[in-house]
């Protein structure tokens, strides 16, 4: 979704990217800032083109604090703080905060570009975020960008990929600037023809792509005037998806919110229609966009006497460690030996020979079934162990789980304690896997779940807690109820003032601690010492500690 002046007039001045910009990101995607680094690389970019993270973190983290992301073989550190020559943010936000998260980034002057991700915006929100930008002059969309003569404009920021591909490996061009411009609502925002219209100002712009979609007479189907008046005279490649409608009895839904035709005029086919008619260059359909655009591409080199430059060879981008571990390519020797417990092949708890969820279907009681388990990911019991520590300086008890209980007492819906959480920046206790998700559920939440709704005489904790699951899980799969606030949430009712909770805790834990622990000393296992290789120095600047 793209949001620019009231005028438009900083939209359409100047091309929105060029190689010396950085960007910052709302939010702790390091998979995607991996993604940019990778991308810099490839182009020969010298600089990172992401600078900075900003995201909310827990009240004992907050703060500048330090990511490590790879540019090429060489670590790149992104430093969480405000960089001043950052002029684009990439708002990773869900849709809950995207507007709070965006507001505040319109009060930097040095922001031109917002980048919003998040779908399912209120749409008087979103008219908010419309004014403020045109007060600031601020574009808000999704885009890319890379040297060449060939821009694009998408409806889709999924579809915008699509093209990417067409405009790369089909037709062997590259992308001057691709921008998505949203799928939500049709709300006064920028649209095709303001993009456009800055294309049709830019010398460095030679042919026009847009793709558009069914519905929405404010987009695409407002581009046959400008074609037909003057206003657009570039070679333009155009196509609207959902053709398909018309072989429907009646009116479909797309994806999109305001993907659904109200009227002849808003159908694709009226509209694909209306621009060849105008003199956009219009396929037959879509498996066809590729090689329309390679026609259009000969003629107009041909027209120009353009001859195509050659492409240097891409560096090879070095494969992430894990990835290369999944292929089987590399390997690598263990540092912790135990016989304890052990992930097999699908990433389930095993302990020797027997899979978990077999052991917890016995009956040794709900304490020894469920909590006695200890991963030896977490290998703190094992170093205590291997640097001659007693067991007893190790075991620790977790804390009772408060929050629902607060929630539910003071009358909050799930929504309203989600978002409380959020504005008080602290976790909630209970949420949150490192492995699992809801595609991957945890075997033994499941397995107390089910004994909890169907032996207890009421649960409303915890079905509060499963109506936060619902929120929380909206914006990351593995946010889901662990088994830590699985058993909180059922034991909070009765024991969690008198501190049942905790001692069942400290029982159940120091059963697995014990196993790992004599694991180790049987296994005469040495001192442990982190490699080398994974310890990212961070070091102060030169001006702060040198004497000179």
């Amino acid at each position: 979704m793209v949001l620019s002046g009231a005028s438009g007039w900083r939209l359409r001045e100047a091309p929105l990217f060029n190689r010396a910009q950085s960007a910052s990101f709302w939010g702790m995607q390091q998979r995607s800032v991996q993604n940019c680094l990778d991308f810099d690389f490839v182009c020969s970019r010298r600089e990172p083109s992401v600078v900075a993270i900003a995201a909310i973190t827990t009240r004992s983290t907050t703060g500048a604090t330090t990511r490590s992301s790879f540019l090429s073989t060489s670590k790149c550190l992104t430093q969480c703080a405000n960089i001043p020559d950052a002029s684009v943010m990439v708002n990773f936000a869900s849709l809950r905060s995207a507007y709070d998260s965006t507001l505040e980034a319109l009060q930097f002057p040095q922001i031109r570009v917002i980048a919003i991700i998040a779908e399912g915006i209120p749409e008087n929100l979103s008219r908010r975020l419309a004014l403020r930008a045109a007060e600031k002059s601020v574009t808000r969309h999704r885009a890319g960008h890379c040297p060449a003569p060939w821009p694009y404009v998408s409806r889709s920021g999924g579809m915008s990929n699509e093209l990417n591909n067409i405009i790369a490996l089909e037709c062997r061009r590259r992308v001057l600037e691709g921008v998505a411009i949203g799928g939500d609502r049709d709300i006064p925002d920028s649209t095709f023809l303001d993009h456009l219209l800055r294309y049709q100002a830019d010398p460095g712009a030679q042919m026009l792509v847009v793709l558009g979609e069914v519905g929405r007479s404010r987009g695409i189907g407002a581009l046959p005037t400008p074609c037909a008046d003057g206003r657009i005279t570039k070679p333009m490649v155009a196509w609207c998806i959902g053709t398909c409608a018309g072989l429907l009895g009646s009116e479909v839904q797309f994806g999109h919110a305001g993907a659904c035709a109200n009227s002849g005029q808003e159908t694709a086919s009226a509209k694909n229609a209306a621009l060849a008619a105008a003199g956009a260059h219009v396929p037959a359909s879509f498996d066809q966009l590729g090689e329309t655009i390679r026609a259009s591409t000969k003629i107009w080199s041909a027209a120009a006497s353009l001859l195509p430059k050659e492409e240097p060879a891409p560096p090879t981008v070095p494969m992430d460690y894990s990835w290369a571990r999944e292929l089987g390519l590399i390997r690598k020797p263990q540092l912790v030996h135990d016989v304890n417990l052990r992930l097999s092949a699908a990433r389930s708890c095993c302990t020797p020979g027997v899979p978990i969820t077999e052991i917890i279907n016995r009956d040794f009681g709900i304490g020894g079934r469920i909590t006695a388990p200890r991963s030896q990911a977490l290998t703190t019991p094992s170093l205590c162990a291997r640097a001659g520590k007693d067991l007893i300086r190790r075991r620790s008890a977790t804390a009772p789980p408060k929050q629902f209980s607060h929630g539910v007492d003071t009358g909050l819906i799930p929504m309203e304690f989600v978002n409380e959480m959020r504005k008080r920046v602290e976790l909630i206790m209970g949420i949150g896997h490192r492995v699992k998700s809801i595609n991957n559920p945890d075997m033994r939440v499941e397995i107390l779940k089910k004994f909890a709704l169907e032996n207890f005489p009421a649960s409303p904790m915890l079905h509060y807690a499963l109506e936060v699951e619902k929120i929380t899980t909206s914006k990351k799969p593995n946010l889901i109820l662990n088994v830590d606030g699985m058993i909180g949430v059922a034991y909070a009712d009765e024991f969690i003032e008198i501190g049942a909770l905790n001692g069942m805790f400290v029982l159940g834990r120091s059963m697995g601690f014990i196993g790992h622990y004599l694991d180790q000393r049987r296994l005469k296992q040495g001192l442990y010492r982190h490699p080398w290789d994974d310890i990212s120095y961070v070091m102060p600047e030169q001006s702060q500690w040198a004497p000179w």
